[in-house]
């Protein structure tokens, strides 16, 4: 795992560690069914952040005979369960809260309390989501944000960044809901953030499990990245043409490669050999991230008259 995708996690993780005490004291104080759903929200964050970590260092762990090409989709796998734990743990948590005090509403004590705490909140989420912003710019790219969350090929930053950006959005919802329900008196307007909290971390969970589902199946290089492979390799004069290839991601910094090229049939089986080790080395060179290599010669066939 990079540097940069571990500050952004260990920025988040120290961030919601602090809030989630921060919202359960808040929620002891008010019975604010939109606190006590942002406070577990932090919990399942914090959480979160350490199945990262966890999914980072597994990854690590070399190939073995039984998974030959090594641990890389680990991060894949934990990111997935990241997804389903904000779904359970998150969403269907503050739907239930929500719910329960829509039918038997509370009121609220000290509401002064909660909206101190979810402000002071709001700031540490922000410093949050402005590191893992810093630390995704240079992946990102000319791409839009939304475009790099889909496309990305690296877990953690996206995760971050949904999780950080839902978080800052949910607190919002329970600063409206906190303060209509002071200002009116009408504590359903607590539990109404509690229910739009739930829905905001069910969407944000379903966008996580498309994603890593799609990741963990197994994803293509990106067009550019083909692109360089096939100059790289058709560099050299002597090979004519990629007849085909075909890529997939085995882990966020591991591709694999597999290519059938066209020689002269006239070369040599030494030749030929030679041709293949510079071709791979062209790769490597120009896309790291190659880490396993198939090239396949074959030569042109001419077609007799029937």
């Amino acid at each position: 795992m990079q540097e940069g995708n571990k500050k952004a996690i260990v920025a988040a993780f120290v961030a919601n560690l602090g809030i989630a005490t921060a919202k359960f004291v808040g929620f002891f104080f008010t019975g604010a069914a939109s606190m006590l759903a942002e406070a577990v929200h932090s919990v399942a964050d914090s959480t979160n952040q350490g199945l990262l970590l966890l999914g980072g260092s597994r990854s690590e762990r070399p190939a073995t005979p039984e998974h030959p090409f090594g641990y890389g989709r680990e991060r894949y796998f934990w990111a997935f369960v990241v997804a389903l734990v904000i779904f359970s743990l998150g969403s269907l948590f503050a739907l239930f809260e929500g719910e329960e005090k829509l039918r038997h509403p509370h009121e609220l004590e000290s509401a002064g309390w909660a909206v101190a705490i979810l402000v002071v909140a709001v700031v540490f989420e922000g410093l949050s989501l402005r590191t893992a912003v810093h630390e995704s710019r240079e992946a990102k790219g000319g791409h839009s944000w939304w475009a790099f969350i889909r496309r990305s090929k690296s877990p953690e930053l996206p995760v971050v960044l949904l999780e950080d950006s839902g978080a800052l959005l949910g607190l919002v919802f329970a600063l409206i809901g906190v303060g209509l329900a002071e200002i009116t008196g009408n504590p359903r307007f607590d539990a109404a953030g509690s229910v739009a909290i739930g829905v905001l971390l069910g969407a944000i969970a379903i966008v996580l499990v498309v994603e890593m589902k799609s990741l963990l199946i197994g994803e293509s290089a990106s067009p550019a990245v083909v692109d360089c492979i096939c100059g790289a390799i058709t560099s050299d004069p002597r090979i004519e043409q990629v007849v085909h290839m075909r890529t997939e991601h085995i882990g966020p910094d591991e591709l694999l490669v597999a290519v059938k090229i066209l020689v002269d049939g006239d070369r040599s089986l030494g030749e030929v050999a030679g041709l293949i080790d510079e071709a791979e080395a062209r790769v490597r060179a120009a896309v790291p991230v190659a880490k396993v290599i198939y090239v396949e010669p074959d030569v042109a066939r001419t077609t007799t008259p029937a």
